[in-house]
């Protein structure tokens, strides 16, 4: 395989300082809306990269389930690999990568905890399937097969019959608060337009264009 052979030109409009908003909340929801109309695939998915217990980078795709409180939102086990990273550095780094858009969005920050009102009544909207996977997977364990799963799954439907599934105790929301987020806009001839928004010395986010 010639991976050097796989090229294209990104021929998508521009980015310039003036289309930017102030806030780059506000600017990546106006993004996101624009995949969601373009009918991108997954456009909540983003990758998420923590740190280990060594130092070394680990990435993992997640998906977004909110924008609020100044933060973007996700769930998870708090048992898992990525819980235990960011136990360890609330320090991590999310990436949107609309390649269809000729569009990435990078965003660096620190980690904090959902309330767990906030984090019950989004298990509760999850389909029953998912509420039952929550509980039968021991993620980032090893198992023997996928059988031995699927076991775990069967039995945990068996118990909780058709009542409601409470949230699980170990399961929860992260919000990332950003530090520092980048916009990338693919331009021709490997000329693409960045934009940088960092926080200023009073906390207003301050925004640079960057070579590409």
């Amino acid at each position: 395989m010639r991976y050097e052979q796989f090229r294209r030109e990104y021929t998508a409009a521009g980015l310039a300082r003036e289309m930017l908003d102030a806030c780059p909340l506000r600017q990546f929801e106006l993004w996101f809306a624009q995949a969601v109309t373009a009918q991108l695939n997954d456009p909540t998915a983003m990758v998420l990269a923590t740190v280990d217990e060594s130092g070394a980078p680990w990435q993992r795709i997640v998906l977004l389930k909110g924008v609020s409180n100044g933060g973007f939102v996700f769930y998870t086990n708090y048992d898992s690999d990525k819980a235990r990273a960011i136990a360890r550095d609330k320090r991590v780094s999310l990436h949107f990568p609309w390649n269809t858009l000729d569009r990435q969005v990078i965003v660096a920050g620190v980690v904090q905890k959902t309330d767990s009102a906030e984090a019950a009544a989004y298990f509760a909207s999850r389909p029953r399937e998912s509420q039952v996977a929550a509980w039968a997977s021991r993620q980032s364990k090893g198992i023997v097969d996928r059988a031995a799963l699927e076991a775990q799954a069967l039995r945990m439907r068996e118990r909780v019959g058709d009542g409601d599934i409470p949230m699980p105790p170990f399961w929860g929301g992260y919000r990332v608060l950003p530090e520092r987020l980048e916009f990338w806009q693919g331009g021709a001839h490997r000329l693409h337009d960045r934009f940088v928004y960092r926080r200023g010395t009073e906390r207003e986010w301050e925004i640079e264009r960057l070579q590409p």
